[in-house]
């Protein structure tokens, strides 16, 4: 594969400098930089500069990235629940079945740019709006550590739903079926354990990013070599190494790349067509009925027995139109059937929805708590197992977060306390595992309202210890101790020395660095063995 083009794209000095400059903007008023991406798009729009094939393989290779971190997480069970495919067929069946009747009604008005449009291509419109961007939910659920959690299990569950739509749709309107070569394509499968043992090899450095560069784009155009969409090579591939141990060291080394990658994505949005007042209007219109397709989306997850608040936040991360739309709208006017401008409208629609979105996500516990009796009226009395509140069974001291960090610190308060310590993380399947191994772990959520209210009527924990996996996760749990007047100790661990200042200034009562502590645990273990000796 010729990366020349990746050299030449990162040389452009000029969009990478106007990039940084909106982004960091952007991060100055509390959205994510992705806002100010987007917005340099539109400005180089403005300015005359079109979207070249260099910029188009640079995004495509950010999708590619991002569809194999996805697999690399992705757990399967989770798309055979109804929660997942049922909730997405429904819902792309009832958004198709009413934006396609608003769009066809307003071509019957006589709408600008809407008038050309017979029923069937309302509905192609309807299409394109009924789906939720990949990337940006990834990206957010990435940045606030949610991966793993419920509601962010199944927002990637429907997402991968949808995804597995869009491929057929492209399939067909392109009229191009898989070749006979396709069939082996299914020989990666007993291939697994190969991919597996070749990871195992690779150490911990580069040799190890360069491998899942490798997968990635080795299993995209492996894909494209037999009639199948390339993207889904890669979420293939990322799914087969998923269970290796590896997988999610494997997913934090290739980050970087995927983000820098990611950037010539949103550029590209902001410069698909020709900006014009009609198409800015239109495409602002656009934005409020993304709640109403969000609205069905979380009174489907409630009737599939979901609490309101997993519920609520699968469906703020769902709210916001996909880059699927503007795929859609170009293959409708490669075709002849729809306008150019409809690209610019569908591109507007789709920036606004991430504003909006990122901002509902960055608040998405407060909207719950504040209105917590009027979301609790859409539930039903019967649970997932789970997707119940978790019971403290008596303890006084909680850990949240059970990586490496939380279960060092949860066997050695173990040693010290006795029964009393519990462990707490929202990864069912590591949950699953500490369980195996004789912990006295629970699936639970260090954010979830509920939870706090419930351990505040019956008060037990004195000790809370957050050992999260970023900064903004465990922000997230001490406003929620905040609001419950919580009186005892919190202590927090942290990467760098402006988040320890922010954890204290948020509640923290204690604030220990990973590395300087680390430094002074090896050192008392050392001492204690001279003694020991």
């Amino acid at each position: 594969m010729d990366f020349e083009w990746v050299a030449i794209a990162l040389g452009d000095v000029s969009w990478i400098s106007l990039a940084f400059f909106l982004g960091f903007l952007a991060r100055l008023i509390n959205l994510p930089p992705l806002v100010g991406f987007l917005a340099t798009g539109f400005l180089l729009n403005y300015l005359g500069f079109a979207s070249g094939e260099t910029l188009q393989k640079l995004a495509d290779l950010g999708i590619t990235l991002l569809l194999f971190t996805i697999g690399l997480k992705l757990n399967l069970k989770v798309l055979i629940r109804p929660q997942v495919w049922a909730v997405t067929v429904l819902h792309l069946g009832i958004i198709i079945a009413l934006f396609g009747a608003s769009i066809f009604t307003l071509a019957l008005m006589n709408v600008p740019l809407f008038k050309e449009l017979g029923l069937g291509l309302s509905l192609l419109i309807a299409f394109a709006l009924s789906f939720s961007s990949t990337v940006f939910v990834v990206k957010s659920l990435e940045d606030s550590g949610e991966m793993k959690s419920l509601h962010g299990q199944l927002a990637i569950g429907i997402l991968v739903m949808q995804d597995i739509v869009a491929v057929v749709f492209i399939a067909v309107s392109s009229a191009k079926l898989p070749s006979a070569w396709a069939l082996l394509l299914f020989l990666l499968i007993p291939l697994r354990p190969v991919f597996h043992q070749l990871l195992q090899k690779t150490g911990h450095g580069e040799l190890m990013i360069l491998y899942g560069l490798v997968l990635a784009l080795g299993g995209a155009e492996l894909f494209e070599l037999g009639g199948v969409k390339d993207d889904l090579g890669a979420l293939i591939m990322g799914v087969l190494i998923s269970t290796h141990p590896k997988a999610t060291e494997l997913a934090k080394s290739m980050l970087g790349f995927k983000d820098l990658f990611l950037v010539g994505f949103f550029l590209t949005i902001g410069m698909a067509g020709q900006l014009s007042i009609e198409a800015l209007i239109i495409g602002l219109l656009l934005v409020p009925f993304v709640f109403i397709k969000s609205a069905f989306i979380f009174a489907l997850l409630t009737r599939f027995k979901l609490r309101a608040r997993t519920a609520l936040l699968s469906t703020l991360n769902l709210t916001n139109y996909s880059e699927f739309g503007l795929i859609v709208a170009a293959i409708g006017v490669a075709n002849g059937w729809l306008e150019g401008e409809w690209l610019v409208v569908i591109a507007i629609a789709i920036s606004v929805s991430f504003i909006v979105a990122s901002r509902l996500i960055s608040k998405d516990d407060m909207i719950y708590s504040s209105k917590r009796k009027f979301w609790s009226r859409f539930q039903l009395r019967e649970r997932l197992p789970d997707d119940k509140l978790l019971d403290t069974l008596g303890a006084t001291i909680a850990i949240f977060g059970m990586g490496r960090v939380g279960s060092g610190a949860y066997d050695k308060m173990r040693e010290l306390h006795g029964e009393t310590v519990i462990g707490i993380d929202f990864d069912a399947e590591l949950v699953k595992k500490h369980q195996s191994l004789g912990r006295n772990v629970l699936h639970g959520d260090p954010s979830d309202a509920d939870f706090w209210d419930k351990i505040n009527q019956d008060y037990g924990i004195n000790l809370v210890m957050l050992a999260l996996p970023n900064l903004q996760a465990s922000l997230d749990a001490l406003a929620q101790l905040k609001e419950i007047s919580f009186s005892g100790r919190v202590a927090a661990t942290a990467k760098f020395p402006d988040e320890m200042t922010r954890l204290r200034e948020s509640g923290a009562t204690a604030v220990f660095n990973f590395y300087t502590e680390a430094g002074t645990g090896f050192a008392d273990h050392v001492e204690a063995n001279k003694q020991s000796s």
